[in-house]
């Protein structure tokens, strides 16, 4: 089998673990596995909301999927291990789920999706869109799109700090798609960072004991336009401009 035939099967048997593992630990709050091959096995790290509903009593859950996972997707000695999700609100796998989970209960869909949309961005998120598409309301196919805070469409931000998935959900009228599309505030790392400096104050040297001093508010005010000027001139020096940081890190 060559290369390529070995990437398009790889990553059709991780797209059938996922619907798999989002269907058989959907109480747990599924929202996503990172799979890595070792030298003694395959290492499967979950990512849920509760890791006691996988793990469960005595072991017993965890040992039947491993088993699963050994026999079905034909995992070598599969490792697994359940990681908690500390803001499941900011995970679009476990949004699109508990999205899917009100319309299949009979929730308006523009209800869910407000719903939905008001939780993600209460729980810290910097942005947030919602697409749901399918029968909305009649036998025509359609589409809404709502959007909250500030969500980078492009770009590498985009790449960094949006996450996105997408959930299918049976109703009456027919299939309905859900995509969610989540940027996290915590993943963004600002460009540059604006420094605030303290305010330097003047010193002139007091007359009478000839010492330095800081300068009172009155000798501040200028009397006249040229003692105006040349105080903007002696505050002009003292800035620091880009051309002297450029200067002196060379």
């Amino acid at each position: 089998m060559s290369a390529v035939k070995n990437v398009i099967k790889d990553n059709y048997n991780m797209m059938l673990l996922k619907d798999y593992l989002r269907e058989q630990i959907k109480e747990a709050g599924f929202s996503h596995a990172e799979i890595s091959k070792t030298p003694t096995g395959t290492r499967v790290s979950l990512h849920v909301t509760r890791p006691g509903i996988v793990i469960g009593r005595k072991g017993v859950g965890i040992r039947e999927l491993t088993e699963k996972l050994a026999s079905d997707f034909e995992l070598k000695n599969p490792q697994i291990s359940v990681v908690e999700i500390d803001k499941p609100e900011l995970s679009p796998s476990v949004m699109c789920n508990r999205m899917a989970a009100h319309l299949e209960r009979g929730t308006a869909f523009r209800r869910a999706t407000m719903w939905t949309l008001q939780q993600i961005m209460n729980n810290g998120a910097m942005g947030v869109q919602i697409t749901i598409s399918g029968k909305l309301r009649g036998d025509r196919s359609a589409f809404e799109k709502h959007t909250a805070g500030i969500l980078p469409r492009a770009g590498h931000h985009a790449d960094v700090i949006v996450a996105e998935d997408i959930a299918h959900v049976k109703t009456a009228m027919g299939l309905i798609g859900i995509r969610i599309r989540i940027a996290r505030k915590e993943k963004f790392v600002p460009e540059f960072e604006l420094k605030t400096s303290k305010a330097k104050k003047h010193q002139v040297k007091d007359e009478l004991t000839g010492k330095m001093r800081d300068e009172t508010a009155a000798e501040k005010k200028a009397r006249t336009e040229s003692e105006q000027i040349a105080m903007e001139e002696e505050k002009i020096k003292e800035m620091e401009l880009l051309d002297d940081e450029e200067e002196n890190l060379k």
